[in-house]
């Protein structure tokens, strides 16, 4: 049995200094933001959640360097885990993913105001009122393998309406309400509130994480996210009139044991019968639970107590 395809992709775009970057204007070391003065939407932009997915930190750093200016409302541009960022080892660059903690998974009460310490819940505890003064949310990501981007967000009526105006990508990882272990970003606070006044949260995953494509993508994608709320002048639109495909998340499969493997090789969008066996750990068959199921983001290294395998079905 293997566990992935074998790591293959070239590392075309790698991390730059972010040292001018973190003297912001919020009091928060890297978090950046500007207010028109005239009525609208608060939006942010958050970048390296994980530290080695960069695309974000090009589409960050392309509105600093370039002087992007809300017309109206207030725009804050973050980077997140920048500890993590700074950890990258060109020898092992898909290692500085987090330091102890998945920033993408702590954004609950429970961690937050709880005892535990780690780099992930110092940053998070600083970002709190970062996330809380937006109403909505682009949170930047990228994927280890070269699949298809796509966007991931709570399956709330706003969050398909956000995406879909948006435009590309064209596919949509829709979670419902407890099936995602663990809180994100885009689930934070009023934001994970079916009756929130949010106007949306949302993940896009623009590719492979060192791919120029992914970072072409990514800047594509916050500038249209922030035409879509009136902050910029229009942009062009992407893939208009194109079908979305949407997928819904049917179940996530922790790894258990450092013997997590997949039977065949897979990098991510392959499809499996009803019942037929998908992985196995530690003896434990992990099978289809209906036919056409599709797989998201499997591991490539089976880390205990980390996601191995997403499930999903195309709705």
């Amino acid at each position: 049995m293997t566990t992935f395809v074998p790591d293959s992709s070239p590392l075309e775009v790698l991390p730059r200094d972010l040292s001018a970057y973190r003297q912001g204007n919020t009091g928060i070391d890297y978090v950046h933001r500007f207010a028109s003065g005239r009525p609208g939407p608060h939006v942010l932009v958050n970048a390296l959640t994980h530290g080695n997915e960069i695309c974000g930190m090009v589409a960050a750093t392309h509105l600093l360097d370039t002087g992007v200016r809300p017309q109206v409302g207030t725009l804050t541009v973050s980077f997140a885990n920048v500890e993590a960022y700074e950890a990258f080892d060109l020898e092992r660059p898909y290692e500085n993913r987090q330091l102890v903690h998945n920033l993408n998974r702590i954004w609950s009460p429970a961690m937050l105001d709880g005892a535990e310490q780690s780099p992930e819940l110092r940053r998070a505890r600083e970002l709190r009122p970062v996330l809380a003064a937006a109403d909505s949310i682009l949170d930047i990501h990228s994927t280890r393998a070269p699949v298809q981007p796509f966007w991931v967000y709570p399956e709330f009526e706003r969050n398909a309406a956000l995406t879909l105006a948006v435009g590309s990508p064209l596919v949509h990882l829709v979670m419902p309400p407890g099936a995602a272990p663990g809180t994100g970003v885009m689930s934070y606070a009023r934001h994970g509130d079916a009756a929130g006044d949010s106007l949306g949260a949302v993940v896009v995953e623009c590719g492979q994480h060192f791919s120029q494509s992914a970072a072409d993508l990514a800047t594509d994608v916050t500038l249209r996210f922030l035409a879509h709320h009136g902050l910029i002048d229009a942009r062009p639109a992407a893939s208009a009139g194109a079908p979305a495909r949407r997928f819904r998340l049917l179940a996530v499969h922790m790894v258990k044991t450092p013997g997590f493997a997949f039977v065949r090789p897979v990098i991510g969008f392959e499809t499996f019968a009803k019942g037929e066996l998908i992985a196995v750990d530690a003896g434990q068959e992990i099978r289809s639970p209906c036919d056409d199921c599709t797989i998201f983001m499997p591991t490539r290294d089976p880390v205990v107590g980390r996601e191995g395998v997403y499930l999903t079905v195309q709705i």
